[in-house]
């Protein structure tokens, strides 16, 4: 019997919810901020915000892993213009650990590269998401930050790597159909996942004005809806050279390091190594893991 079918077997015994002695302890990561970056539509630059965090975090001498949680749709390899050969579904299929796959991309950041094209990814199965969290549980480097960027949407796999994860950054941009998105992915993570904080950054914006003003949009509806409070994290404005460089397969971080985009990125950045989390978000990766095995 693998891993995945021993899992499968003690939670059906136990009618389907977890407890804390069956995931194993691994203590060797004891406080790393685990941090989702996701939106509720395409196209907001999730992807290129996500990958653009684990460099800066990464040049700040940070110990970061960057999760390509996109299974079916991988992007952070294009993006970063690296060609693993093993990845995500090769870890699923017990072909490979964890540690096998992870690579090296550039400021040294380590990176789990998902795949492409394969269906079974898109919706991973209740055993899938046992063996990735035994994984992420086991993996064998010390980090300091791990950066999950997620598929957009509302789909099972979106939901499922934003509840592993205890910080979860939205990304927005100003147009009605990304605000409208968003309000449903945190409405359906809030309501049914019982996620309770998000942080909100603004991308593509012309303006600070803009960026408050898509905020405060966005923070009246959760607050009037789901009496739910968001918080703001910042902003970055439109930069066309995002397009030139994903084009060049480089990070914007690494093309324009002077760039008012980057500069608001790392200001982000700051921001973020500068919080402390509350102590319900301050744990090992198993810590994270038990609140969603329960919802799988």
């Amino acid at each position: 019997m693998d891993q995945a079918e021993m899992l499968r077997s003690i939670m059906e015994e136990e009618g389907g919810t977890s407890k804390p002695s069956e995931i194993p302890s691994r203590e060797r990561n004891e406080g790393v901020r685990v941090i989702a970056v996701t939106s509720g539509k395409g196209g907001v630059g999730k992807t290129n915000i996500a990958a653009n965090f684990a460099y800066i975090t990464a040049l700040k001498g940070k110990r970061t892993l960057l999760v390509d949680a996109d299974a079916g749709l991988a992007n952070i390899d294009v993006i970063l213009g690296i060609t693993p050969e093993f990845n995500l579904y090769h870890v699923l299929r017990g072909e490979k650990k964890l540690s096998e796959v992870i690579v090296t991309g550039p400021g040294g950041i380590r990176i789990l590269p998902a795949s492409s094209g394969i269906a079974e990814m898109t919706d991973l199965s209740r055993g899938s998401k046992l063996t990735l969290l035994e994984e992420l549980q086991d993996i064998d480097e010390p980090l300091d930050f791990i950066f999950i960027d997620t598929a957009a949407g509302i789909a099972g796999n979106v939901m499922y790597f934003n509840m592993v994860a205890k910080e979860i950054v939205v990304v927005v941009t100003p147009e009605p159909t990304s605000l409208t998105d968003a309000y449903a992915l945190i409405k359906l993570l809030y309501k049914n996942y019982g996620a309770k904080r998000f942080k909100l950054v603004t991308n593509m914006v012309k303006n600070a004005a803009e960026s408050k003003a898509v905020f405060s949009r966005l923070s009246r509806a959760t607050e009037h809806f789901l009496n739910l409070s968001i918080d703001y994290l910042g902003l970055i404005p439109f930069d066309p050279r995002v397009q030139e460089t994903v084009k060049r397969q480089c990070l914007l971080a690494q093309g324009y390091p002077k760039s008012k985009a980057v500069q608001s990125l790392k200001s982000i950045v700051d921001k973020l190594m500068k919080e402390e989390p509350d102590t319900y978000d301050r744990g090992t990766i198993k810590f994270f893991g038990r609140s969603c095995i329960e919802r799988l």
